[in-house]
């Protein structure tokens, strides 16, 4: 991807809360599109290797939900995180980090991602396929500015961090 593409367009399967279902698990399955996410709204996109890995739970998603008030005085509407996990995991990865400004989005099976020319073999550390880490500044559905960590190819023996960092993306927001 690069600055002025369209987002791919595909429907993401995913898990919302729903109280009137009652019991345990007060959970649906509602699709959403890339235009549910995307459309009329200046958005960051950030990509990642899985939730709960070290990089991602440590340094970008908690920096991007820390930064969120930031982003908002810089023009930014909503920040997604997305994964090629399912809906189920992103969802407990997002309760386990206390997101109240962050909204994740589970692509699990790598469709968008594969479409964005992101997906990576990481079987070298029996991941399977998954995202190259990268994150990008979305304007009504097409790319305004794209950040992506250097060296992408699969099964590469390193998690490249700093390119696609909230403090790179404020930086560049904040010209």
């Amino acid at each position: 991807m690069k600055t002025g593409d369209q987002l791919p367009n595909v429907t993401f399967h995913t898990r919302v809360r729903d109280e009137s279902i009652g019991g345990d698990n007060p959970f649906r399955w509602e699709d959403k599109t890339t235009a549910d996410y995307f459309g009329g709204k200046r958005v960051i996109l950030f990509s990642l290797p899985g939730a709960f890995t070290p990089t991602c739970s440590t340094y970008q998603l908690p920096g991007f939900e820390k930064n969120f008030g930031a982003f908002k005085a810089a023009g930014i509407d909503a920040i997604y995180c997305m994964s090629v996990n399912d809906s189920f995991v992103m969802n407990k990865w997002a309760e386990s980090q206390n997101l109240k400004n962050v909204g994740v989005i589970p692509d699990g099976s790598g469709e968008f991602t594969e479409q964005a020319g992101m997906l990576v073999a990481k079987d070298n550390l029996g991941f399977g396929k998954r995202s190259w880490r990268y994150a990008a500044i979305i304007n009504d559905g097409k790319v305004e500015a794209w950040f992506e960590e250097p060296g992408r190819s699969d099964d590469h023996p390193e998690d490249p961090y700093g390119e696609s960092s909230p403090e790179n993306l404020l930086k560049h927001l904040n010209g």
